[in-house]
């Protein structure tokens, strides 16, 4: 059965007074290795259609990512296997199957699982406790965080107030499991920059941070966006669409992105989320990896 809260924060206390950032996003490299400036996964949401349609099965999408796009990293999205957090039997093929392709479960992105800063007390009690059978998950499964959203109501002060209690709650049982919480740029005040950082601020624990997201902004700046979140980062998310002729991004300068994100500091893994709707998904895949792989050598 999966653990309450209680039994959580009893669990394991040493835990959370163990926790640094670098059992999250950042290794160190194997000494006979070239250290990348940083490393890239693959985000599930990039094959939603295929997915969605029938035509890629979740427990086929660490192969996939390997064999597909030589990738040995990944994101989960949980619609893609929403009943599945609990069954023991499903996530352990899931873990064997990453294993045996020598991929890397990176994070689970968690949605619908009721809203973190909920003004009503017991909707956002019960919003947390949904989430407590996920970090059970992505702790089985050797991910370092799942990532959630920051969703509530009324105004800015209220609802980092709100936001604030849900997501420190569940930040203290993520503690004790080792697995990182993390907010993404998702909407409403979350892809406000400025908001999203305060509320970090204020739930001030080690394992509580951003998944900054190159798009989500809305009518927000991306790139003040990004870098206001990059100081609490413990992942990336390289949201892509379009590309011109030269394979470049239309909606997002790369370059200009990612020199925000190493001069943060950050080394770890760079997602690749593909979203586009006039390239086919596998294609815009290869694109962003290449854009990716073609920036990230040209800072080397």
């Amino acid at each position: 059965m999966p653990l309450d809260r209680r039994q959580f924060l009893r669990h394991s206390a040493a835990a959370a007074t163990a926790w640094g950032v670098s059992s999250l996003a950042h290794q160190a490299p194997a000494a006979d290795e070239k250290p990348l400036l940083f490393k890239i996964s693959l985000a599930q949401w990039s094959l939603h259609k295929a997915l969605f349609g029938g035509k890629l099965k979740n427990l086929d999408f660490a192969q996939q990512a390997t064999t597909e796009y030589g990738i040995d990293a990944v994101e989960y999205v949980n619609q893609f296997f929403k009943d599945k957090a609990k069954d023991q039997e499903y996530l352990s093929e899931m873990k064997t199957r990453a294993a045996d392709q020598g991929v890397r479960n990176v994070l689970i992105m968690i949605d619908d699982e009721g809203n973190l800063g909920d003004p009503d007390a017991a909707r956002r009690t019960k919003a947390v406790e949904q989430h407590y059978p996920w970090v059970e998950a992505a702790k089985f499964l050797g991910c370092h965080s799942i990532r959630v959203n920051a969703h509530s109501k009324g105004t800015p002060e209220e609802q980092a107030k709100l936001v604030t209690d849900g997501l420190r709650r569940l930040a203290e049982v993520g503690a004790t499991a080792g697995i990182g919480v993390i907010v993404e740029n998702h909407g409403g005040l979350s892809s406000n920059g400025e908001w999203l950082t305060s509320v970090i601020k204020a739930v001030n624990l080690p394992n509580c941070g951003t998944l900054p997201d190159f798009g989500n902004f809305s009518s927000y700046d991306r790139y003040k966006g990004v870098k206001e979140m990059m100081p609490y980062a413990k992942g990336v998310s390289a949201k892509s669409h379009d590309f011109d002729k030269q394979g470049n991004e239309t909606h997002t300068d790369y370059r200009k992105m990612l020199k925000i994100v190493l001069d943060a500091g950050y080394h770890g893994y760079v997602g690749i989320e593909y979203e586009g709707s006039r390239t086919p998904e596998p294609d815009g895949i290869r694109a962003t990896k290449r854009l990716l792989e073609t920036v990230r050598a040209e800072m080397s």
